[in-house]
């Protein structure tokens, strides 16, 4: 379609009611260049309703393609911490430049306030919109002033109760508000025990603290409990998304293409992400090689233990890549404590020896009486109840290490695990049959 007729369905939509991101596949029909000159078509109202709708990388790429002015216009609408999260994703110029045009605006010193903070902290994911009160006015003058700053507020269902110096000392709802009587004072109906979050707190941190409490915001204080922001559950969606996104690449392998998704990038950047782990990948296979070719003359004397190294290294794989992705994923959500670590690693030995157990007997009668030699059975069955073990050990191990030398995690769950296991799966296999050959003759 057109940018003619994308502009008159897109306004007409909007006026009749319809959500902004259910209109953003129309908007992504255009080239970038088409898009921008969409949004400058556009009201400005309904043009801050789909930009909102945005990520902050493909908000940037428009913003550098509109006039000024009318960009600026279209900031000035955003919330401040999303306001924030734009600006950071410009070049130091660029955001620069439209600052400088909106320096006469308060908006200027939200987005001073939040860009000094790291983007991934809660300092850098908050928003400066919120409702604060001192504790000694009634509840009626209250809600007088809530009705005045509602329609600025991020979200109007805390109210945080602050004393002179900006202390953040309590916080009621919007439903305690309206069940009390007048006359009663803030501080006598407000809880006292505020859960709150510190500026420079991990993001990660911030949504298992929403999530624990079930939360719909969060205040946000500095180190003098002086209260900066809050944190909207929407915006820890975001992070969990975002967090459960970046694990996942790192698990399989990948990263993250900085400024834009990876399923949207060049061929070029993805190539230069994926290809020094699958460079790792293939430096195990080749030690794995290098280990077989160790025991060439326990395989020539035995050929058909060739027929059962597939099996058992797919096996050890299966269970290393089970191991790890729990273990990373209970670290990531906070299911597993620090203190839990290690009690968590026996139970996860444990499970591996229950397995291995389990999966050598199958393997053992299945090679018996497939080949009709007792040895060769016992030989593949002490092998896979080894690797199995062993698996496990490592796939939890390897993460459980790099996480007490704070090296994320998730990057070596991936070919790092990988590698580890099928060099140790091997050496395992061929010790074993090494020692059983003169009885598999």
């Amino acid at each position: 379609m057109s940018i003619e007729h994308i502009y008159l369905l897109i306004s007409r939509e909007l006026k009749a009611g319809a959500h902004p991101g259910d209109l953003l596949d129309l908007v992504e029909e255009l080239e970038i260049e088409e898009q921008a000159q969409l949004m400058e078509k556009l009201s400005e109202d309904d043009a801050a309703l789909l930009f909102e709708e945005m990520e902050d990388f493909e908000q940037a790429e428009i913003l550098r393609l509109m006039d000024k002015d009318r960009a600026v216009t279209i900031v000035k609408t955003l919330a401040s911490d999303d306001a924030a999260d734009l600006i950071g994703e410009l070049s130091s110029e660029e955001a620069q430049e439209i600052l400088e045009i909106i320096k006469e605006d308060e908006e200027q010193a939200d987005f001073g306030d939040l860009l000094k903070y790291p983007e991934e902290s809660a300092g850098g994911i908050m928003t400066t919109e919120y409702i604060s009160l001192p504790e000694d006015i009634p509840v009626e003058e209250a809600i007088s002033r809530l009705r005045e700053i509602a329609p600025e507020a991020e979200t109007i269902y805390y109210v945080f109760v602050v004393d002179q110096e900006g202390r953040l000392i309590g916080v009621l709802s919007l439903r305690d508000l309206i069940a009390a009587s007048d006359g009663t004072l803030l501080k006598s109906i407000m809880r006292r025990n505020v859960i709150s979050v510190n500026a420079a707190l991990d993001q990660e941190e911030v949504a298992r603290v929403v999530s624990k409490y079930d939360l719909l915001a969060v205040p946000v204080i500095d180190d003098e409990d002086r209260m900066l922001g809050i944190i909207t559950v929407d915006d820890v969606i975001d992070v969990m998304e975002q967090e459960a996104t970046e694990d996942i690449y790192r698990l399989a392998g990948a990263s993250e293409v900085e400024g834009m998704e990876l399923t949207k990038a060049s061929v070029g950047k993805v190539v230069r992400l994926r290809l020094p782990w699958l460079f790792i990948s293939m430096a195990g296979g080749i030690l794995s090689g290098s280990v077989i070719g160790g025991f060439e003359s326990t395989l020539e004397a035995i050929v058909m233990l060739a027929v059962f190294i597939p099996v058992i290294m797919d096996m050890g794989g299966n269970v290393g890549t089970q191991s790890s992705t729990i273990f990373v994923r209970g670290l990531a959500t906070g299911e597993i404590e620090k203190a839990e670590v290690w009690p968590y690693f026996f139970r996860e030995i444990r499970i591996g020896i229950v397995m291995g157990v389990l999966c050598g007997l199958l393997i053992s009668v299945t090679a018996y009486l497939w080949q009709g030699n007792p040895y060769l059975g016992l030989v593949v069955g002490i092998s896979m109840l080894g690797t199995i073990s062993v698996a496990a050990l490592i796939g939890t191990l390897v993460p459980l290490l790099c996480s007490k030398i704070n090296i994320d995690p998730a990057i070596t769950a991936g070919p790092f695990v990988t590698t580890i296991k099928d060099v140790t799966g091997l050496l395992i296999y061929f010790a074993i049959a090494t020692t059983f050959l003169e009885y598999l003759r």
